[in-house]
């Protein structure tokens, strides 16, 4: 997963100076993150918990050679920062705003895949990797572990649930992903999927699914189509949702027949994916499949 975060990832925050993101800097720079400077218009100088403070991102990776942002920005500026990020050469952008309008979404990441350059989100709990001791992120590390399981999950609260069974039955994490709960998003299943594919150190791989969209489809046609080689665990949320309702996220509304609970499950089941019944059976599910890699070091 060295596409995402690495030893390298040196980051920087857009919007540290809000309430969000002096907070989630402080918590991101304590678990070990190089999080190296920030970046607010007009407050270029100040110091927050002792983070040098930008006007531009351009000034900032000069100063400090940053890769990697995260964007705690109003919904309305989101798109004029995103684009602040790519002029200035940042290779990384996790984007923690939600309700960004979808044509502006649609806009920067468009432009980012043909710069190649990495998008997780919008209104994403970032990314985690509990062995390097990297977060971009706003998820709760405590419930991490080093271990083995990738997880991809379009459910933010569910990741860390999930994470916490998995921790606590000995398997760990490798790489945590939030791939973000809004209707338009970068990274998809599908990406994830072929980057832990040539993971050597992710052993088995955890999907968290939601209804809305085709997405959860999408990475059960590509699982099949491809063999994929390690074993693969899902979970899909809101079984019971009501058609046309939507459930919390923006992708998650259900028209007709499209995007259902059991449209998700029936394509895992098909392509071969175990389809866990509730968030606490995925680890139980895991350890049957024998993927824990014993030679790991934790």
């Amino acid at each position: 997963m060295r596409s995402i975060l690495s030893e390298n990832s040196r980051v920087v925050v857009q919007g540290i100076t809000g309430h969000e993101g002096s907070f989630h800097a402080a918590l991101m720079r304590d678990y070990g993150t190089r999080l190296v400077a920030g970046v607010t218009p007009g407050k270029g100088g100040q110091l927050v918990g002792g983070i040098p403070v930008y006007d531009t991102v351009r000034e900032a990776a000069s100063s400090h050679g940053v890769n990697t942002s995260i964007l705690f920005v109003p919904a309305s500026h989101a798109r004029d920062a995103v684009f602040e990020a790519l002029d200035a050469g940042i290779k990384t952008l996790v984007i923690i705003t939600e309700g960004i309008p979808q044509r502006d979404a649609i806009e920067f990441i468009t432009r980012a895949r043909k710069e190649d350059v990495v998008v997780v989100g919008p209104n994403t709990p970032g990314v985690i990797n509990p062995r390097l001791r990297v977060k971009v992120g706003i998820m709760p590390t405590r419930v991490f572990r080093p271990g083995t399981i990738g997880i991809v999950s379009r459910s933010g609260t569910l990741t860390y649930e999930i994470a916490h069974h998995i921790s606590e039955a000995g398997l760990g994490e490798t790489t945590c992903v939030g791939l973000g709960g809004d209707a338009i998003i970068g990274l998809g299943f599908v990406d994830l999927l072929e980057m832990f594919r040539d993971d050597k150190e992710t052993r088995g791989v955890v999907l968290v699914g939601e209804i809305g969209g085709n997405a959860e489809e999408l990475a059960a046609q590509y699982i099949a189509e491809t063999y994929y080689p390690k074993p693969v665990v899902a979970y899909v949320a809101g079984r019971f949702a009501p058609p046309g309702k939507r459930m919390g996220h923006a992708g998650a509304i259900i028209m007709g027949s499209a995007g259902t609970a059991e449209s998700k499950i029936d394509a895992f089941s098909n392509a071969g994916v175990a389809v866990a019944e509730r968030p606490s059976d995925i680890a139980v599910l895991l350890r049957d499949m024998d993927v824990y890699w014993r030679d790991i070091v934790v």
